[in-house]
């Protein structure tokens, strides 16, 4: 009767831990072992391996302690019967005791029945002793803060305590109740997510609000929705990300994530092939101050090697950039103000020197249209440059000869071209030469005293 008491009110107590269905009247106890709260686990090895070809096959390396953190370990497993004459006069007949990360059990199954007195249930106290994790102090596996294992092959061990314990944590969270702060109602924990700050929300909420700023870009905003997260701009990691959202959207967001890392170095050019756009840094042998080799980058995507001033193929580094495409990039650096980050940008990606050499030289050649349109007339058939120095303003092209006029640029008859200067009513007409006063001919030469004449 007092068994049957017993065993009714641990039932109760730890419904998940007995069972009592076996044959031969064995009944099983699976205790968890739970520390409440993280705790160090040193797994160390105890010299001793399990056989030779383990010697062989494990490097010395791999029998060095390693260090978990953990809130729980593997249970031990206690299969016992309990004789008619228990718990009077005999304490209960231990069959086996297996603890898969414990390797030697006598002195385990020794000291839980010294814990036995005539008379008394010890059933519970067995239960509590293990489950609490007090029974690591009788083994002296507790070393200050720190809790020692010793085992053959610890790299063997570690990986099994810290997946065990993932698995319980998990586990436990899907069998409780929680509240989604998005849509506030009540889930278990199978349909919720615990982030890595700790807050739950449930999945079709979290789902929609992550999938919302993956699509529109805002990979920013694919975190915690909980405010103080959001004000700290706590993001999620790649592990959260993708046991929401489908693999197409996890590898966008992943996709964004480098993009933004990418942006952010402003050595950082993109392919110009519309179907690759590919980040291409700056190559780290690229010297600034070389002849036109630090414009070159070649896409790792698609092996384009182009031009990062131009974006066109690379034309070499003696050839310069098209004219349009340089002078609007130069134009886009010298309205940008002295000193501004917007130029110290464009200096950091290009090259300072470069950037100098480009200005310098769209300026002379700003100065050279300039002096051209001014003192030239271009030949209206093979639009050469023409200066005149002196005489008449029929003019014969040396390249193509062609006949034209130096005031107005108009082609002329080769066989009359005197008709456009002699012909009343034309712009030209009488300006075969140019009228230009005494005066404006006149140079006054230094040293020369005109009145002394």
């Amino acid at each position: 009767m007092l068994q049957e008491e017993e065993w009714q009110v641990l039932e109760s107590i730890y419904p998940d831990c007995l069972s009592s269905n076996l044959p031969d009247r064995v009944k099983k106890l699976e205790i968890p072992v739970e520390f409440g709260d993280a705790r160090t686990v040193s797994v160390v090895g105890d010299g001793s391996l399990v056989s030779a070809e383990l010697l062989q096959d494990t490097p010395i390396h791999r029998l060095d302690p390693i260090s978990i953190s953990i809130a729980s370990l593997p249970p031990v497993l206690l299969y016992l019967v309990l004789p008619p004459t228990y718990p009077l006069l005999d304490p209960p007949q231990i069959v086996s005791l297996h603890v898969t990360w414990l390797p030697h059990t006598a002195h385990f199954q020794d000291k839980l029945l010294e814990m036995w007195e005539p008379g008394d249930g010890t059933l519970y106290n067995w239960i509590e002793w293990i489950r609490t994790a007090e029974f690591l102090n009788y083994f002296s596996f507790i070393d200050g803060q720190t809790i020692r294992i010793l085992h053959e092959a610890p790299h063997l061990l570690a990986p099994l305590l810290t997946s065990h314990d993932a698995n319980s944590k998990s586990s436990q969270f899907a069998q409780n109740s929680y509240t989604c702060s998005i849509c506030l109602t009540s889930h278990k924990g199978a349909k919720c997510l615990m982030l890595v700050c700790g807050h739950v929300f449930c999945r079709p909420c979290l789902e929609d609000y992550w999938k919302l700023f993956i699509k529109e870009g805002d990979v920013a905003r694919v975190g915690c929705p909980d405010p103080a997260c959001v004000k700290q701009g706590r993001e999620s990691h790649e592990e959260e990300v993708r046991r929401v959202v489908s693999e197409d959207e996890a590898s966008r967001w992943r996709w964004l994530r480098e993009k933004r890392v990418l942006d952010q170095d402003p050595t950082i050019v993109h392919c110009p092939m519309a179907l690759c756009q590919a980040a291409v840094p700056k190559p780290n042998n690229a010297d600034e101050q070389s002849s036109g080799w630090e414009r070159l980058r070649t896409c790792q995507s698609c092996d384009y090697s182009f031009c990062a001033f131009c974006k066109r193929t690379w034309h070499g580094p003696l050839t310069d950039c098209p004219i349009p495409i340089a002078e609007n990039f130069v134009l886009e650096y010298m309205s940008l103000a002295d000193g501004s980050p917007s130029r110290a940008v464009l200096e950091q990606r290009y090259g300072k020197a470069n950037i100098t050499r480009l200005v310098a030289k769209y300026k002379e050649d700003q100065a050279n249209r300039e002096w051209l349109e001014s003192s030239t007339m271009a030949c209206p058939g093979c639009q050469i440059k023409v200066e005149k120095s002196i005489g008449c303003n029929h003019m014969t092209c040396a390249k193509c000869k062609q006949h034209f006029c130096y005031r107005c640029g108009a082609k002329l008859n080769a066989n009359n071209p005197y008709e456009h200067f002699s012909t009343p009513g034309r712009r030209c007409y009488s300006k075969l030469f140019d009228y230009q006063s005494v005066d404006d001919e006149w140079q006054p030469m230094e040293g020369f005293d005109a009145a002394g004449i």
